[in-house]
């Protein structure tokens, strides 16, 4: 069915149209029951059928409603009205990251400010573990406080956890085997691009390349096609942070640089070293 606002989904009046991707589309609604506005995510019409991409909604709610915290949007819900899936979630007033960062960047001192709350973030997700696959800033919402959120999880790749989680991991792995490169291209890591198994520090090398762009107003791996920007991340080095931002910290290049290193051994191994390093260099 197609949406349009004053359209109802069980309890839900859809109000406004907030966005629209690869993996769903999203509405501003209020959800009569207890009187809250929220987002729905609903999976577009013409994607039903596909029953991979019902699947990687299905896992999106599952690995975003297990996790609290402050900077993750927060699940409501999963359903199904009128033949619709949904996830009802959090509505966050504001602006994407992406669309702070426009032409110019959004300068150190609010680099810096988003970046300690991304990485609070994804150092809460690993220890679930839940590897996002798809960080890049339309998946980061900014409110107007300046508080962050990150949301779509629908990539995320569940590692072993207890023994009473190893069906569902198996599943999932089996799923997201080596071979498939899923994600945004401009922000996967080299292993990410290859097709490789990845892990956490697939997703430090995606927050690398998130800070880059906030500091300079410029994408780290830029090709004039798919290919050209895989074989940028795979093969060339970012321009110097100092060549784009003049007055840009030599810390602040030296800790995006590692986040961006080719060889995930030699990037930060944990998010939360990742933040000890940020919060240091904010506080210098």
């Amino acid at each position: 069915m197609e949406l349009k606002p004053g359209d109802k989904l069980g309890p839900y009046s859809i109000l406004t149209p907030l966005g629209k991707g690869g993996m769903g589309e999203v509405w501003k609604a209020r959800d009569t029951r207890l009187g809250r506005t929220v987002a729905l995510k609903v999976l577009p019409a013409d994607k039903v059928a596909d029953s991979e991409r019902k699947r990687r909604f299905a896992q999106e709610a599952r690995a975003a409603s297990a996790l609290n915290h402050p900077n993750i949007v927060t699940i409501y819900e999963i359903t199904c009205e009128d033949g619709v899936d949904i996830i009802a979630m959090e509505y966050v007033p504001g602006h994407t990251l992406g669309h702070l960062i426009g032409r110019t960047g959004v300068g150190i001192r609010d680099s810096l400010k988003y970046a300690l709350q991304i990485a609070d973030a994804l150092t809460a997700a690993h220890a679930a573990g839940i590897v996002h696959r798809d960080l890049k800033p339309d998946n980061i919402l900014v409110n107007d406080e300046g508080s962050v959120k990150v949301l779509d999880f629908g990539l995320a790749k569940l590692t072993e956890m207890a023994d009473s989680a190893e069906d569902e991991t198996q599943t999932i792995r089996r799923e997201t085997e080596e071979g498939a490169i899923v994600g945004t291209v401009s922000y996967m890591s080299p292993e990410q691009a290859e097709g490789k198994k990845v892990d956490a520090r697939s997703d430090i090398f995606a927050f690398g390349a998130v800070l880059y762009e906030m500091v300079t107003g410029q994408r780290a791996f830029q090709g004039d096609s798919v290919v050209a920007t895989l074989a940028a991340i795979l093969h060339q080095e970012p321009k110097p942070l100092r060549q784009i931002a003049p007055g840009s910290p030599p810390e602040l290049e030296k800790l995006i640089a590692r986040c961006l290193r080719k060889n995930r051994d030699r990037r930060f191994q944990h998010t939360g070293d990742l933040k000890v390093a940020l919060l240091e260099l904010k506080e210098e």
